[in-house]
C-alpha cells in the first residue's frame, strides 16, 4: 500500500504509522463529563469499508494526515493534512 503524503509526495505505507479513526480529533469539551471522556477515549468501532483515519508520517516530514480508504480493498481515496481538516 501506497500513500501520498500531501508535503513529500507517494511514500510506502512503512513510512506511516496508523494512529486510529479520524473521529479522535473530535475531542469532548474540557468541561464534559467524565464518562463521555472515557467513552472518546476507550470506545471504538471495527468499521468494514470507507474509513477516515489518522496517521503519522515518522519517516518523513512527520505530518499528522487523515487517510480517508476502504479497509476491505485498502483503495486510498484521499489523503490531507490534519491542519486542512480543520479549515474545512
Amino acid at each position: 500500500m501506497r500513500l501520498t503524503c500531501p508535503i513529500c509526495g507517494a511514500r510506502d505505507r512503512r513510512e506511516f504509522y496508523y494512529q486510529g479513526d479520524a473521529s479522535m480529533l473530535d475531542r469532548p469539551a474540557p468541561a464534559d463529563a467524565p464518562q463521555v471522556w472515557a467513552d472518546w477515549l476507550h470506545l471504538r468501532d471495527n468499521p468494514r469499508g470507507r474509513t477516515r483515519e489518522l496517521w503519522y508520517h515518522e519517516a518523513g516530514c512527520t505530518s499528522w494526515l487523515v487517510v480517508e480508504r476502504d479497509t476491505t480493498t485498502h483503495e486510498i481515496f484521499d489523503v490531507q493534512l490534519v491542519e486542512a481538516q480543520d479549515a474545512d
